[in-house]
């Protein structure tokens, strides 16, 4: 047998999709099978026998992507089933977590434009380090200084303390680690 008859695809387009039709009872998705079931046999076109019967081989390949779709689709609906049977039947009401939620950004907005930039980059956009104080054109010491401060004045407001205005004389509170305090 030579090459065009061996792999005269297009020829065996009408039984393909007869079958995917059988098998799906949707044209749509008959349609869909088809394609994906060509796509595969491209991709394994290796694994064609020499010699061997190319419509059993193709008709096996549809069979499969049915099976593996068939498979998939009950998988996500026991995922789905098993999502919701973690879903609390009650949901809380929104309006507490919109309140949290425009207090934690006050909080965010109040803090100084060097800290709130650094904060973002790293916290929110996901820089490294090193990234954020390069566009920030800032040394990376200073940026995780900054950051630093950002996080612990996010942490006061957790604790309930006021973001929008500094300890006592604009400067943070010092502790003294390891000495006597005087």
């Amino acid at each position: 047998m030579n090459d065009t008859k061996r792999m005269d695809v297009i020829g065996l387009l009408g039984p393909l999709r007869r079958y995917a039709r059988s098998l799906t009872r949707d044209e749509a998705q008959a349609e869909d099978l088809v394609q994906d079931t060509l796509v595969r046999a491209y991709e394994r076109n290796g694994s064609f026998r020499s010699g061997g019967n190319l419509r059993g081989w193709l008709l096996s390949i549809l069979h499969n992507t049915f099976i593996d779709h068939r498979r998939r689709q009950m998988a996500e609906a026991r995922r789905l089933e098993q999502a919701a049977s973690f879903v609390d039947s009650e949901a809380p009401p929104e309006q507490e977590s919109r309140v949290r939620l425009k207090q934690v950004q006050a909080a965010f907005m109040s803090l100084p434009d060097e800290q709130r930039a650094v904060l973002h980059l790293v916290a929110i956009e996901g820089l490294a380090y090193q990234e954020a104080a390069d566009a920030l054109k800032i040394p990376v010491g200073t940026l995780m200084s900054r950051l630093g401060r950002a996080r612990a004045a996010l942490r006061g407001f957790e604790a309930g303390n006021d973001v929008s205005r500094p300890a006592q004389g604009g400067r943070p509170s010092l502790r003294i680690v390891g000495g006597p305090d005087v």
